[in-house]
């Protein structure tokens, strides 16, 4: 049994403010010198961003979806080792999860899982006594979540407060701060979302401490911690991914077909081939005797990952090495294989399109076989051109902006052997992009889409594979193990 005292921060719907309540106290806690764990429910990368700059600590992601109910708790005390308190920010509306799968990957789910109250941001700024009604409907909706104090936000004066406070003195549910509108506080946006923390810099810092000054002074900061405290202990151990690789991996199964339906896979080929930051796991006695060295893309292009993939390379015998595609004009010294996640190279495509030096180097490196693992952003940037730009062009591909926004939850599974994951593994992932690449898949296919629409999309060509599909990592941790293993071929 493990006690960690921790908050759910959640509101009635998007755009009511959790994010600026969250990272408030999370930044403000951590200001008063407790050691604060961030956490964020759902696939958003952005966030935990914000989180990380307030805490000082990796933002982690909690996705009953992606990696399974049974995940949550456990990766939840992992990322919280060591910590005096934990926050995590709600996705959404509170009961609003996985479209047509009930409570999956809602806040509220989370909040179960986590026995954790939930305190709720409700933006005030067009009601008055309604207030009660809407926090009476939230707080008796699930009687399993335990909605323990509501957060007002843009409130528009003392009297509106005033109004507010009395209304709710009827619901049961205490008030536990009451926030001024703030436009110090705001956080910039544009077409995927609010803009991340490694492209603001300063603008960033100041905007986290704001959230923190506004919290401190509208906020019951004694009471929340209590509320906190009240947690009961989880009945879980931390994931270890350390643990997950205790042996060489079995040899595996070249070629079978993938399970399902065979219409879906009319036509698709089978059997197809699949300053910089280290960090070094704990086995490195399976590839060749030493580790070998997996750099991973950062910088403002290439914001998108899970703190965990990175863990999961070193458990696995990996020296994780970090670089930034806009300013490193050479891949890491020793480079054996290459993940390039998610972020928005559309915004930089001129300047990582002029960085010819690096592009060549990724080209050489596709071109010899070696693992390269991309996804969405990194998908776009092994393209010919993104947005008339050359890029590395590992792929027979173009990409372009759209118009049109592609967001959601995905099952799939792999239709080829590659560097990844064998024919047939199955995997629940996630979509969100705002750009086009023509053709959608190759002529073998990363993944076979399953739900909600069946279709193929992704490359997998030689050592490369390549997808608008993200996966988090601890749900199907061979990928790592198997990205490491093919270091060594």
């Amino acid at each position: 049994m493990t006690s960690l005292p921790r908050l759910v921060i959640a509101a009635p719907s998007s755009g009511s403010g959790k994010t600026t309540v969250a990272t408030g106290l999370m930044a403000a806690f951590t200001g008063a010198g407790l050691a604060v764990s961030p956490h964020k429910v759902g696939p958003d990368y952005i966030d935990p961003g914000y989180h990380a700059l307030a805490t000082g600590r990796p933002g982690r992601n909690l996705d009953a979806f992606m990696c399974g109910p049974e995940l949550i708790a456990p990766l939840f005390l992992h990322g919280a080792a060591g910590a005096d308190l934990a926050v995590v920010e709600g996705v959404m509306g509170l009961y609003d999860g996985a479209a047509g799968q009930g409570e999956l990957a809602s806040t509220a789910h989370v909040s179960k899982l986590l026995r954790a109250p939930v305190v709720l941001v409700v933006d005030a700024s067009s009601q008055s006594r309604s207030v009660a009604a809407l926090v009476h409907g939230f707080a008796s909706w699930d009687p399993e979540v335990r909605v323990a104090g509501v957060i007002l936000n843009k409130v528009a004066s003392d009297r509106h407060e005033a109004l507010l406070r009395e209304a709710l003195d009827e619901s049961g549910v205490p008030v536990l701060g009451a926030l001024r509108r703030a436009e110090q506080v705001s956080v910039p946006s544009r077409h995927l979302g609010l803009v991340p923390v490694a492209e603001r810099s300063a603008d960033a810092v100041g905007a986290v401490r704001a959230m923190a000054a506004q919290v401190r002074a509208g906020c019951d900061m004694e009471a929340l911690l209590t509320l906190a405290r009240s947690a009961p202990s989880l009945d879980a151990a931390p994931w270890d991914p350390a643990g997950l690789f205790p042996s060489p991996a079995p040899s595996r199964n070249q070629g079978a077909p993938p399970p399902g339906p065979p219409e879906l896979w009319a036509g698709v080929p089978q059997g197809g081939t699949g300053g910089h930051n280290r960090a070094t796991g704990p086995h490195l006695d399976r590839v060749r005797g030493e580790a070998p060295v997996v750099a991973v893309a950062g910088g403002p292009a290439f914001t998108f990952s899970y703190a965990e993939h990175a863990e999961l390379l070193a458990a696995a015998g990996a020296e994780v090495v970090t670089f930034d595609p806009l300013r490193d004009e050479q891949l890491p010294a020793d480079t054996a294989a290459l993940v390039i996640g998610g972020g928005f190279p559309e915004v930089y495509a001129p300047e990582l399109s002029a960085n010819e030096p690096l592009r060549k180097a990724v080209t050489e490196l596709a071109a010899s076989g070696a693992p390269v693992a991309a996804e969405c952003a990194g998908l776009l940037y092994l393209a010919r051109e993104l947005d008339g730009k050359p890029m590395c062009g590992v792929l027979d591909a173009t990409a372009r902006m759209s118009e049109r926004l592609t967001l959601g939850y995905r099952e799939a599974v792999a239709v080829s052997d590659s560097v990844l994951a064998e024919a047939g593994t199955r995997v629940r992932g996630h979509e969100f992009h705002r750009t086009v690449i023509e053709p959608g898949a190759g002529a073998t296919p990363a993944w076979g889409v399953t739900r909600p629409e069946r279709r193929v999309e992704g490359f997998v060509h030689g050592g490369v594979h390549a997808s608008y599909l993200h996966v988090h990592w601890a749900a199907v941790p061979s990928v790592a193990r198997r990205l490491v293993e093919r270091c060594s071929e």
